[in-house]
């Protein structure tokens, strides 16, 4: 037997939609409500459009399908990104790239890290040894994904 609980609070629901996501792969705002409901919370489908859209939620296409992802992390979240930013030397931009430098041999951990932010600003990175091309996303000006990197790794980065 399944307990439903009274109403749960908008907190309470938002938190239980993160750990969800979190946990699993959703490709659907129905199989979201049946996975609160088994929780005990249940909820209609313009609510949960709308702390979808409060938590930041994305829905990115993957290989395997469509699927609902929380908004990217940053250096003030994750302290191993702010160390990992400072294995950054430069970054700079022309009209088509961003490219950064690195110590020697980082280059292929700093651009994991901006792949895994899932940023929409960008298409894609490229990483030697020492140096990243990151790409933006068609109609994204460099100038805005340099910013978002810089973001991401929590630091000013010339």
């Amino acid at each position: 037997m399944r307990l439903v609980r009274e109403k749960a609070g908008k907190h309470e629901r938002q938190e239980e939609i993160r750990r969800l996501l979190r946990a699993r792969r959703i490709s659907t705002q129905q199989e979201l409500a049946e996975l609160l409901a088994a929780q005990g919370i249940e909820a209609t489908q313009a609510t949960l459009s709308r702390d979808l859209a409060e938590l930041g939620v994305l829905r990115v296409s993957r290989p395997e399908g469509a699927v609902y992802e929380l908004e990217p992390v940053s250096a003030t979240a994750t302290p191993q990104l702010a160390e990992l930013g400072e294995t950054i030397l430069s970054l700079r931009e022309n009209d088509f790239l961003v490219v950064l430098r690195t110590r020697p041999g980082m280059a292929s951990a700093v651009a994991l890290a901006i792949d895994n932010a899932r940023m929409p600003e960008c298409l894609g990175t490229l990483a030697g040894d020492d140096t990243i091309f990151a790409t933006p996303a068609r109609g994204v000006a460099t100038r805005r994904l340099a910013q978002q990197v810089r973001s991401l790794f929590g630091r000013e980065i010339g």
